[in-house]
């Protein structure tokens, strides 16, 4: 996986927290909360690929525009942007060197936490 920081997502994700849509909940929420295979695909046969990116911090630029696996760390469930799932984006792209990724969800964390 060579994942870049979609900056696209920064900004939603961003416009999120500014907008209080937000789910503020705890570290190990995210297995429950993140979207199945199901919902995603729902997401994008309403929405197309083009909305579905805005919802992943990482892309994949060698994968094709519209294959789900170009699109890596989601971080909210289509509705709201959710604690644990930024939290689960840290952790991940910290562990894979993704740096700038790890430092964009550490952002964001700060921009949650300020409250």
């Amino acid at each position: 996986m060579a994942a870049k920081l979609n900056k696209s997502a920064l900004r939603h994700a961003r416009q999120l927290i500014k907008d209080s849509k937000v789910v503020r909940d705890v570290r190990d929420d995210w297995s429950e909360h993140a979207p199945d295979t199901e919902q995603e695909n729902t997401f994008i046969k309403k929405h197309g690929f083009a909305e579905y990116a805005k919802w992943h911090l990482g892309e994949d630029e060698e994968t094709a525009p519209d294959a789900k696996g170009r699109y890596k760390f989601p971080y909210g469930d289509f509705q709201r942007l959710h604690r644990c799932g930024v939290i689960a984006v840290e952790t991940r792209a910290a562990q894979n060197d993704y740096d700038d990724i790890a430092e964009a969800a550490k952002s964001l964390l700060a921009e949650l936490d300020k409250d």
